[in-house]
Order: C-alpha cells, then structure tokens, then sequence
C-alpha cells in the first residue's frame, strides 16, 4: 500500500488543521492505521492508532481531547483532526499502516510496514 499526507501548514496557536492520509490499493480494510510525528531533535512520538474497522482508536496522551482519528474504508483515507493547536504540536506528522489480521490497534512504530511521506505542521505563538 502507498501513503499519501496532506494537509499541514502554519497555523495559530489556538487554531485547527484535519490532515488526510490517502491509502492505495484495494484492501485499506485490511490495514491498521497510525499517526506519528517527529519534531526536530526529537525522535518519533506515537499520536494515535485506529482499528481496521475504526472501532478502536487508541490515543496518547499528550494529545487525548484535541486530536481526533478516524478513517472512512469507502474513500481509503484516514484522518487526523487537531484542536486547539500549540506550539509544542510543531512536527512532521506522519500515517503509517500495516497489514493485520485482526481489528485491533498497533502503538508500536516498528511494527508498522508502510508509510506515508510526512506533512509539515507549524504551530505559531
């Protein structure tokens, strides 16, 4: 499966962004989905998993009640919506998959097979 973030930017403190990771191929069903991001001179921080089904979504917790997961199997994308929005979310955000046989979530980055390219977002103060 190829990968395909979109949606970074600048924005105010404050302020929101959605990214949208497009998924190719036929089987996005089949994938569990991730969403990562590394700020400069930090290593890669998990942000959240969703299930095959979407059922399960899993988030850590310096994001918990601002960023949302979600995905929608008709179009082969996942989302992440980010709420209230700091500086310290500055990063390269990433989606990531990985083939699974069952409909659970995956927090471990090495775990997962495919990513996409990363999309730049810039929190000002």
């Amino acid at each position: 499966v190829q990968l395909q973030a979109s949606g970074g930017g600048l924005v105010q403190a404050g302020g929101s962004l959605r990214l949208s990771c497009a998924a190719s191929g036929r089987t996005f069903t089949s994938y569990v989905m991730g969403w990562f991001r590394q700020a400069p001179g930090k290593e890669r921080e998990l942000i959240g998993s969703i299930s095959r089904s979407g059922g399960t979504i899993y988030y850590a917790d310096s994001i918990k009640g601002r960023f949302t997961i979600s995905r929608d199997n008709a179009k082969n994308t996942v989302y992440l919506q980010m709420n209230s929005l700091k500086p310290e979310d500055t990063a390269v955000y990433y989606c990531a998959a990985d083939r699974v046989a069952d409909d659970y979530i995956l927090i471990e980055s090495s775990k997962y097979d495919y990513w996409g390219q990363g999309t730049q977002v810039t929190v000002s103060s």
